[in-house]
C-alpha cells in the first residue's frame, strides 16, 4: 500500500479487470404473467407532457376487470428505458456495473432499468410498477431541474394521477436507489392525498454537505462525470459542475434544493449504508433522525449497493414494509425495531445482525480517545462512560503535519472485543505562521480516516462506487469553515455553517472538528484502531488501484502544527456499545 493508502496491489487491480469484463450480474427474462405498458402520457397542470411505462397484471385493467392493485414508482433523469440489452446468449446489464465493482453476485429481472425497482418482483406480488421519465429526461418534455421545487410538484402529480387508474387501488408508494431515493424526500414533504409509503434507498439529502462540498471540500470527481452524464442525456436547466464550482459556500441555490426533512409524514423505509461515505450515507442518516414520520425503520449494510437492494434480505424487508402499508396486511411490521443493525468485522464478514431501537443506540458509551505525539490514542478503563477524556496525563506538545502529503497516525489498541458502532467526531487544535511552515491561510483542507489493522494489516470493508478497500469511517475538513452551525450540530455531529469562510489567523491556534461518518465494526482484542490525518484524499482515483470516479481538491502545500496534550484535549469521540446481555 502507497503512502496515501490507496494501491490494494496486482491482485485486486487484476479482480477489477476482471470485473469488468465479466460482471456478476444476471438478468433474468421477464416475467410471464405482466402487462408493460410502454410510454404512457401523463399531462401536468402547466401543458407538459411527461412518460412513465407501467408493469401490471395481466388480467387488470380491462372492462370486466374487477382486481385493483397498489403501485410501486419511481421517478428519475437516467431514462425508464435503458433495460439491459437483448444479445443472442441473453441480457446484457448497464455498463456502470462494470467499472463500479460488485462484491456479490447481482440478480434482477430485464424489465428493470437502472437502480429502479424489479418489476420481476412486484407484479408477482400482487403490485403495479410505474417508472417514470422526470421532466427533460428521457422521453418526457420540458426543461429539468433537479431536486427542485418543480420536479417534486411534477412528482406529485405523477402519484396523483397513478392513484387514479383503473388498475390503482389508490395507493402509491415510492422506490428506488440513489437519485430515485433523492427524488422521494421533497415530494414527500408536499403530502400528496395518495401518497401511503416511500422507502428511499441510500439517498443523500443534502447535495451540498453529502456530495458537492462534504466538510466544506470540493468533490472533483463524481460531481464533474454525473453532471455531464445528465447534461449528456437530457435537457436540464443548469449544470451541477458549473455551479459547484461558482458557488464554494452554503447560499440559496444550494438551500433550494434540500428537503424539509421534518414535514415528511407517511411512514419511511431508509436504506443508510455503512458503504457509501463519499455519496449517500450522510444524508440517510441524518434524514432517519430529522424526519417528522412517527414511523420510520433504518435499514443499514456494508455490502454493495446493488447486490443489496435487488438480494433476497432487503426485498423480503421492503416487501414486508409495503405489504403493510400499502395493503394493510397485517404483518406485524409496525412491531420490527427501527434499526437493523449489520455489524461487520472484516470486509466480507458479517459478525452480527439485530435489532435496536435507535441510531445513535440506545446506551453508547461515548468514549474520548487522546491523541498525544508519539502518534498514539489513549484509552479509557473499561467501564468509562464519560465523555470528557479519562486520561489526562498525556503531556502537552506538537507535531508538523506537511500539506498535502505527509500523514499524521494515531493508533489505539482495543484491549478487548469493542464493537464500534455509531459517527465519530475528531477535535484538533491547529496553527499556521512562520512556526509551522507559514501553510496558505484559508486553504487547509483535512482529510480524517479511522482505519481497522490486524496483524499489523490494513483491514478493508466496502466503500463507495465499489472500492473494496475503504477505511472503516472518513470525514473531510476545511479549516476555512470551521465556524459550527450550532443549532444542527450534536456532540457527536459537528455541522459546520458553511455560509462564511474564515482564513486560519497566522500563530494562532484554532479548533476544528472534524464529523467522522457513521460505521459499525467489531475491534477484536488486539486489533488496532488507527487514526489518519492528511492533506489530499486517502484513495487514489482510479479505476483499477483505487476509488474511481471519486476525487477531491487537496489542501495547498504547506506545513501545519498540531497540538496535542496539555491544555489540548485533542481527541478522537468513539461509539462504543456495551456487550449486550445473552439472549
Amino acid at each position: 500500500m502507497d503512502s496515501r493508502g490507496g494501491s490494494p496491489g496486482l491482485r485486486h487491480a487484476l479482480g477489477r479487470v476482471w470485473g469488468i469484463v465479466h460482471p456478476p450480474v444476471t438478468v433474468t427474462p421477464p416475467p410471464r404473467g405482466v402487462l408493460f405498458e410502454r410510454d404512457v402520457p401523463v399531462a401536468l397542470r402547466d401543458g407538459t407532457t411527461l412518460r412513465v411505462n407501467v408493469f401490471r397484471p395481466d388480467d387488470v385493467g380491462g372492462a370486466d376487470a374487477t382486481e385493483r392493485y397498489p403501485v410501486v414508482m419511481c421517478a428519475h433523469p437516467y431514462g425508464k428505458d435503458r433495460l439491459p440489452r437483448r444479445v443472442p446468449w441473453g441480457y446484457l446489464p448497464s455498463p456502470t456495473f462494470r467499472f463500479m465493482r460488485q462484491p456479490v453476485p447481482v440478480r434482477f429481472s430485464a424489465w428493470t432499468s437502472w437502480e429502479a425497482p424489479d418489476p420481476g418482483f412486484w407484479v408477482p406480488r400482487g403490485y403495479v410498477v410505474v417508472n417514470a421519465d422526470l421532466r427533460g429526461f428521457g422521453h418526457s418534455e420540458g426543461v429539468g431541474s433537479v431536486l427542485s421545487d418543480q420536479e417534486a410538484q411534477d412528482y406529485a402529480e405523477l402519484i396523483e394521477w397513478a392513484a387514479t387508474q383503473p388498475w390503482s387501488s389508490g395507493r402509491v408508494g415510492l422506490n428506488g436507489v440513489s437519485y430515485l431515493a433523492l427524488s422521494q424526500w421533497k415530494v414527500a414533504a408536499l403530502h400528496p392525498h395518495h401518497l401511503a409509503a416511500i422507502c428511499p434507498w441510500e439517498g443523500f439529502s443534502d447535495v451540498y454537505r453529502d456530495l458537492a462540498y462534504p466538510g466544506g471540500v470540493r468533490e472533483d470527481g463524481f460531481v464533474p462525470f454525473w453532471s455531464s452524464s445528465l447534461g449528456r442525456d437530457g435537457r436540464p436547466a443548469e449544470d451541477l459542475r458549473q455551479e459547484q464550482l461558482r458557488r464554494p459556500l452554503w447560499d440559496e441555490w444550494w438551500g433550494a434544493r434540500v428537503p424539509d426533512l421534518e414535514r415528511i409524514e407517511v411512514p419511511v423505509l431508509i436504506c443508510a449504508s455503512f458503504s457509501d461515505h463519499n455519496l449517500h450515507s450522510r444524508g440517510s442518516f441524518e434524514a432517519f433522525r430529522r424526519v417528522g414520520s412517527g414511523a420510520r425503520w433504518l435499514y443499514t449494510h456494508r455490502g454493495g449497493k446493488w447486490a443489496s437492494y435487488y438480494g433476497p434480505e432487503a426485498l423480503a424487508f421492503q416487501a414486508r414494509f409495503f405489504d403493510h402499508f400499502l395493503k394493510g396486511e397485517p404483518n406485524g411490521m409496525p412491531e420490527v425495531p427501527p434499526v437493523r443493525l449489520e455489524v461487520r468485522e472484516i470486509g466480507d464478514a458479517i459478525h452480527e445482525v439485530r435489532g435496536e431501537a435507535a441510531w445513535p443506540l440506545p446506551g453508547t458509551r461515548w468514549t474520548a480517545l487522546l491523541l498525544d505525539a508519539a502518534g498514539r490514542l489513549h484509552g479509557v478503563p473499561d467501564g468509562e462512560t464519560d465523555e470528557r477524556p479519562a486520561d489526562t496525563s498525556v503531556a502537552a506538545g506538537a507535531i508538523p503535519l506537511d500539506l498535502p502529503d505527509g500523514r499524521a497516525s494515531f493508533a489505539w489498541t482495543a484491549p478487548r472485543d469493542v464493537e464500534i458502532s455509531g459517527p465519530m467526531r475528531l477535535r484538533l487544535y491547529l496553527s499556521t505562521g512562520e512556526d509551522a511552515g507559514a501553510a496558505p491561510a484559508g486553504d487547509v483542507r483535512l482529510f480524517v480516516t479511522v482505519r481497522k489493522l490486524r496483524d499489523g494489516r490494513h483491514v478493508g470493508f466496502e466503500g463507495s462506487y465499489g472500492y473494496g478497500h475503504d477505511g472503516v469511517s472518513r470525514g473531510w475538513l476545511n479549516a476555512a469553515h470551521r465556524r459550527p452551525d450550532e443549532p444542527r450540530s450534536t456532540p457527536w455531529l459537528p455541522v459546520p455553517r458553511h455560509d462564511i469562510a474564515e482564513p486560519l489567523p497566522p500563530g494562532e491556534v484554532v479548533t476544528l472538528d472534524v464529523a467522522l461518518l457513521p460505521s459499525s465494526t467489531l475491534f477484536r482484542a488486539g486489533d488496532v484502531l488507527r487514526l489518519d490525518v492528511q492533506g489530499r484524499s486517502p484513495a487514489r482515483r482510479s479505476l483499477l488501484f483505487g476509488q474511481f470516479p471519486a476525487d477531491y481538491l487537496p489542501s495547498d502545500a504547506g506545513r501545519v502544527l498540531l497540538h496535542l496534550g496539555g491544555d489540548y484535549d485533542a481527541h478522537l469521540l468513539v461509539p462504543i456499545v456495551p456487550p449486550r446481555a445473552p439472549t
